[in-house]
């Protein structure tokens, strides 16, 4: 059977290097003992040492040629063989409601969408590994304070630990990228609650990250309708902070104290 043709549309960027195939397919070793899913195999670069651990595999792959082609290839994987859009997918359904690790080598164009599908199912996914594009890579693993620490850092960070594993070069693809990639690792760390409201933390990060440069006093007035949040709110050496100043747990405070004020305004208004 012939070999699949990379498809720009889908943002495939098949690895050819057998060794680091083998690392990444390696990385999910940290977490034994459950199922791993993969997402966007292709050719099953990384599946052909992922099918040789002693546990239970399957892949999801929304390129029928692609799906074709390991379905050939990979008589291990019969029956674990998923032709689906991930994004789309009920992960509940994957391995019955059982907790399972995510790998893959991520399209570049939807990997942030795929971690925040992971936060989504954060109880079923105790861990997540894989390739992305560099600079994603490096924004999920910076630390206040940094030019790369947003949203995704924050998000990621409030409910995994994560490690920056290696970085790959872009000649060991076909098509070569034109950005370089970098493997990672996420693991669920002991949050079980973030000590706020989960839904207003999400919204806060989004919008004062979406006006980066400026001081929480200025990015924190989207959140309240007509402005009307007290003087006192505004007051204090936090609000004259930038988000990427911000730890974790500073976000946390600041999500508790929006939602007083909100609580505040809208008795104020009744």
């Amino acid at each position: 059977m012939k070999l699949v043709r990379p498809k720009k549309n889908l943002g495939q960027h098949f690895l050819t290097d057998l060794n680091i195939a083998k690392r990444i397919a390696d990385t999910v070793d940290a977490c034994p003992d459950i199922p791993v899913l993969e997402v966007g195999p292709g050719m099953g670069v990384m599946t052909q040492y992922l099918v040789e651990k002693p546990r239970e595999i399957k892949a999801v792959e929304i390129d029928r040629e692609s799906v074709a082609f390991l379905h050939t290839h990979f008589p291990k994987l019969q029956g674990n063989i998923i032709g689906q859009d991930f994004l789309r997918m009920d992960l509940q359904e994957v391995f019955e409601g059982r907790p399972f690790v995510l790998t893959g080598n991520y399209p570049y164009d939807i990997s942030s969408q795929i971690f925040f599908k992971m936060l989504e199912n954060k109880e079923l996914i105790p861990c997540c590994t894989g390739m992305i594009q560099r600079e994603v890579a490096l924004r999920i693993a910076s630390e206040p304070g940094h030019k790369a620490y947003g949203i995704l850092s924050v998000l990621i960070q409030a409910w995994y630990d994560v490690e920056y594993l290696f970085t790959v070069d872009e000649n060991v693809f076909n098509p070569p990228p034109k950005v370089k990639s970098a493997v990672i690792r996420m693991t669920r760390n002991a949050t079980t609650d973030l000590g706020c409201n989960e839904q207003l933390f999400k919204r806060l990060v989004k919008a004062v990250f979406n006006q980066r440069r400026k001081m929480l006093r200025v990015s924190l007035r989207q959140l309240f309708t007509g402005n009307n949040a007290s003087a006192e709110f505004y007051a204090g050496e936090l609000m004259t902070m930038r988000p990427e100043q911000l730890s974790i747990q500073q976000f946390v405070d600041l999500t508790n104290r929006v939602e007083i004020e909100l609580q505040r305004v809208q008795a104020s208004n009744q």
